[in-house]
């Protein structure tokens, strides 16, 4: 793949067909069209078929992550000399729309922000070991912050690190951590100085979990949706860990890294908001011309027209809004107020299109076997990932 700046919306081939705007490079734009075709196929082909049996496990299969990993599905903003895929967040962006739009729960966006992380933070050695094996999918990675008594207010974490010698001990417990079951490498948000005030004290450490002493794993939580997804408990028992293993090298940086990449999360959410609005509206858009009732198609009655002309029309400003967000941070002039208005706004739309379409579905719509009732379960969560929507506005706040 190629570095550059590339408009998200070059070469789309969408649910919802949109005019492409005019690529600036014919170049970049055919080579993000092959890559989406790639990824489309693969998809469709390899995980469509698994997503009932990984419903049913509460996690995908171990080898998805090396099959993604084979045609270049992970990593691909990662720079070629690390084993990534040598583009830029567009290429990413392709990965979550087409995700998205075949209704595939799998956490590569999560993989991508550990490996930012590593990129950003680790040494050289770190990034030759960690990155490669991230991208061909032999590591899963993960990111451990929230804890029982701690979500977005970071500073209550309890886990611990303790320096002994050349090896930090880990004690503590993570909670609601995506990708956990699978998890071979871990960024762990610890206290290291505990009497330093609020964020201060904190770290993040890379914690490889294979054959580790002391460290287990609970069961995938039961929750409503994602249910494919895993998402579990982790448990560090005097976990040691060597120093080395600490991001950045110094104590005390580990709110700003996670500040500093929390950009990135919250618009690969954005974008599979908007992506699961388009997909939304689509589907309903062909159920209501099929489906009859008092004789006609339920596309002949205004009610149902008026409705999604509204919801296409939220997803299509929506549309706009997050391509305009992508092409900004490709620029490097995305400012935090605006990932917090996008990732708020979009995900917000994203659950009242989605629930309009499953009340034009009528009973189908909740039949947990219709792909809209899975995104109707699916999509809750996007207002609490990266950070719950009222903090996104406190956020917003801050700027008047």
């Amino acid at each position: 793949m190629t570095h550059g700046l590339l408009p998200t919306d070059l070469a789309r081939s969408s649910p919802e067909p949109m005019p492409p705007a005019e690529p600036p490079d014919a170049a970049l734009a055919e080579e993000l069209h092959l890559f989406r075709q790639l990824v489309r196929e693969f998809v469709r082909s390899e995980f469509m078929p698994n997503q009932e049996q990984w419903r049913r496990q509460h996690h995908p299969d171990a080898e998805a992550w090396i099959k993604a990993g084979a045609i270049g599905m992970l990593l691909a903003d990662i720079p070629a000399e690390y084993g990534g895929g040598g583009g830029t967040f567009a290429h990413e962006v392709v990965v979550l729309e087409e995700l998205a739009w075949a209704g595939v729960q799998f956490a590569s966006h999560i993989q991508n922000v550990v490996a930012q992380y590593i990129l950003a933070y680790g040494t050289e050695a770190q990034k030759q070991d960690w990155l490669p094996r991230l991208a061909r999918g032999e590591l899963v990675g993960a990111v451990a912050l929230t804890e029982p008594t701690a979500g977005s207010d970071l500073a209550g974490i309890a886990t611990r690190a303790v320096r002994d010698g050349d090896h930090y001990v880990l004690n503590g417990l993570k909670s609601f951590v995506t990708s956990g079951w699978h998890a071979g490498l871990i960024c762990v948000a610890v206290k290291t100085d505990p009497k330093a005030a609020g964020t201060r004290g904190i770290s993040m450490i890379a914690v490889e979990t294979k054959d580790l002493p002391g460290f287990r794993r609970g069961r995938p939580l039961e929750k409503v949706g994602m249910l494919g997804q895993d998402t579990c408990e982790l448990f560090f028992d005097d976990v040691r860990v060597p120093v080395a293993n600490l991001l950045g090298g110094v104590e005390g940086r580990g709110f700003s890294q996670v500040a500093d990449k929390m950009n990135y999360e919250r618009l690969a959410i954005a974008v599979s908001a908007v992506a699961v609005a388009e997909s939304a509206v689509a589907i309903t858009a062909e159920h209501v011309k099929d489906r009859h009732a008092f004789g006609k198609p339920l596309m002949d009655l205004q009610h149902t027209r008026f409705t999604l002309a509204h919801c296409r029309t939220e997803a299509r400003i929506g549309r706009v809004f997050v391509d305009d967000c992508v092409r900004r941070f490709l620029a490097g002039n995305l400012d935090d107020i605006t990932v917090a208005m996008a990732k708020y706004w979009l995900t917000d739309t994203e659950c009242r299109v989605v629930d309009d379409c499953l009340q034009l579905h009528g009973g189908m719509g909740y039949m947990a076997e219709h792909p809209i009732a899975n995104m109707w379960v699916d999509s809750r969560v996007h207002r609490i990932y990266g950070a719950p929507n009222e903090l996104m506005k406190e956020i917003i706040a801050l700027s008047l």
